[in-house]
């Protein structure tokens, strides 16, 4: 105990008591018929994220960051894909484990604990890919009854709202849209007339696909 709550531990020992404490209220809420982890997941969509990652923009191109960006990052821990809660329990033991595994080793080489802060940022550097590979892992293994996947040609025709930088001849801008399941996207667009701009907050339809670009006009 002397160890676990340890100042320089006490994050490491936090994480792990709130993974116990969800897979027990998990366990509890099952029981009369509720569920924590499909709570967790009904609030995704609300989120306005695109968890596909099929059509996301090139992460390095101009006018691409901010949503995009995020997109991409909960994509690539493959939320979306697998349930939230086994995200965040498999997050919360990796990075508990990985850090007090971390502090051990450390009090025996050098004779005390690496100050918490420290400590926590090859903990965290441990646990975001572990939250990667457990999600996959779940997301082989889940029951796929039905299925959300849309091609980006689908999108043609549906109307999206400007977000990110401003829609122009060879300045592509990022566009938000939600397709026939409800679920949001983020894709790159630019007008189809030269003489067009389309600032952010701007509707616009979307006509055609060249690649990843969409040619749009004012919806």
């Amino acid at each position: 105990m002397e160890f676990l709550l340890a100042g320089e531990n006490v994050a490491f020992s936090a994480a792990l008591a709130l993974m116990l404490a969800l897979a027990l209220l998990e366990a509890v809420g099952m029981l009369f018929g509720a569920s924590i982890s499909h709570a967790m997941d009904s609030v995704l969509p609300d989120l306005g994220l695109d968890v596909d990652a099929d059509i996301h923009a090139d992460p390095g191109a101009d006018g691409v960051e901010g949503a995009g960006a995020l997109s991409g990052f909960l994509s690539w821990l493959c939320i979306g894909r697998a349930p939230l809660l086994v995200l965040l329990v498999a997050f919360l033991f990796s990075f508990g484990v990985g850090g007090l595994v971390l502090q051990t080793a450390a009090q025996r080489v050098m004779g005390s604990y690496l100050p918490g802060w420290l400590a926590a940022i090859p903990a965290l550097a441990v646990a975001l890919p572990a939250v990667r590979f457990f999600g996959l892992g779940v997301s082989r293994i889940l029951p796929k009854e039905e299925t959300y996947a849309v091609s980006a040609d689908s999108f043609v025709g549906r109307t999206a709202v400007i977000t990110v930088g401003i829609a122009a001849i060879g300045q592509p801008a990022e566009a938000r849209l939600t397709d026939q399941h409800g679920r949001t996207h983020y894709v790159r667009v630019e007008p189809q007339r030269p003489d067009d701009t389309f600032p952010a907050g701007t509707a616009v339809r979307l006509l055609s696909r060249e690649g990843i670009i969409f040619k749009v006009v004012g919806a």
